[in-house]
């Protein structure tokens, strides 16, 4: 029965309540986030401040980010950082590490007042800011994502960002914080977007796409988009990090697979360091192991370019590269990941790689045809199921 003009109106007030109240709820929650963000600084400060009046030496504990030894493996989220894990000392009366101590002060007082001031800054601004005292844009870097694991606190609610190098385009709307719509539907004018995921909150994301694909390569990312992939077989979303993906480009996959509820896919390189940059994608790093939990997807699909894929296609020899030294060293480390032990199916694949001591890009398909990867490789793939 058609709506009559008191019920469409009643719709419309309601929406707008419901509208209003969720943003209330929003504003009330980023108070609180941004309350506990200081909070957690002052307790340092007020720690070091209370270490100088007993005339001792102040020191920071940091957890300790690059040890396998602190990081344990679960399925359903990944590697994700032990809550005993060891740590490493910051001291401001040693020599070796009283640089590091001062940074971390100026990068906390820096932080500390763009939360207090609800301001955002880039991980490039705080290095801008004094190039002569950081030295390097990755010490900056290296000690914000110290700060964030110290204080247990997402580095987007440290007020901090980091500039994107990720690309995406496909069927696929959605809001930035400040209401700006971002549409990501290809077309001459703007193949792809650039995406800045600077969201303290989840975003509006309008799509009808069948499934999401991760595209290691930007080469690769861009030749799909000038065969229209994101149309021509069904709809769907690619995005690509452009090699080892940035924290953006992880957060947005997640929450593309959080609100759509789609199957992810992955495109890479049939090689170590192809097969490393899925397990970032799907179980997440040692690194930011503190932040799995928003940064993991572990239902990621490995959809090519296989190993058994070269043989079964018969690539030719010409277009397979031998694996070097540090290949075979990356691969014998990959199978020994505490996540290899549940995807035996990799498994397989990575054990034919070492026997053949072959590895290919996903260029090579191109030898046997220029346009096999988009008009016979991928539909194939996704039509019959040819992923693991």
């Amino acid at each position: 029965q058609p709506w009559g003009s008191q019920q469409v109106g009643l719709f419309f007030f309601l929406h707008r309540v419901i509208h209003r109240q969720s943003l209330r709820m929003f504003i009330w929650s980023f108070l609180m986030f941004s309350q506990e963000v200081l909070i957690l600084i002052e307790k340092v400060i007020l720690e070091i401040v209370t270490s100088l009046s007993k005339d001792e030496a102040p020191v920071l504990v940091l957890p300790n980010r690059s040890s396998w030894a602190n990081v344990s493996f679960d399925n359903a989220v990944g590697l994700q950082m032990t809550s005993g894990s060891s740590v490493t000392t910051v001291r401001s009366n040693c020599s070796s590490s009283v640089t590091k101590f001062g940074h971390i002060l100026k990068v906390l007082s820096t932080i500390y007042k763009l939360v207090q001031s609800n301001v955002y800054a880039t991980k490039r601004d705080i290095y801008y800011n004094d190039t002569q005292l950081f030295g390097s844009q990755r010490t900056v870097d290296s000690i914000v994502d110290d700060i964030s694991c110290m204080l247990k606190v997402p580095r987007r609610r440290l007020h901090v960002l980091a500039t994107s190098k990720g690309f995406i385009s496909g069927d696929l709307c959605y809001l930035e914080e400040d209401s700006t719509k971002v549409d990501c539907h290809s077309n001459s004018t703007s193949p792809s977007v650039m995406f800045v995921f600077t969201l303290t909150c989840s975003p509006d994301i309008v799509s009808s796409a069948k499934f999401v694909l991760i595209v290691e390569k930007d080469a690769t990312f861009q030749k799909l988009l000038d065969y229209d992939f994101c149309t021509k077989l069904c709809p769907c979303i690619m995005i690509t990090g452009k090699g080892v993906p940035d924290v953006n480009s992880r957060l947005m996959v997640r929450k593309l697979w959080d609100t759509l509820h789609i199957p992810i896919f992955a495109l890479v390189d049939a090689d170590p360091y192809g097969i490393e940059i899925m397990c970032i994608y799907k179980y997440g790093s040692v690194a930011m192991s503190f932040e799995a939990h928003s940064l993991t997807v572990p239902s990621v699909m490995w959809l090519g370019l296989l190993p058994s894929d070269l043989q079964r296609l018969r690539v030719p020899e010409d277009a397979l590269i031998p694996l070097t030294q540090r290949d075979q060293n990356k691969l014998t480390s990959l199978l020994k990941r505490p996540y290899l032990a549940c995807q035996p199916a990799w498994q397989r694949e990575m054990e034919m790689m070492q026997r053949s001591k072959v590895k290919a890009e996903i260029q090579s398909l191109a030898s046997i045809a220029p346009d096999f990867l988009s008009r016979v490789y991928l539909p194939n793939k996704l039509r019959y199921g040819g992923w693991i």
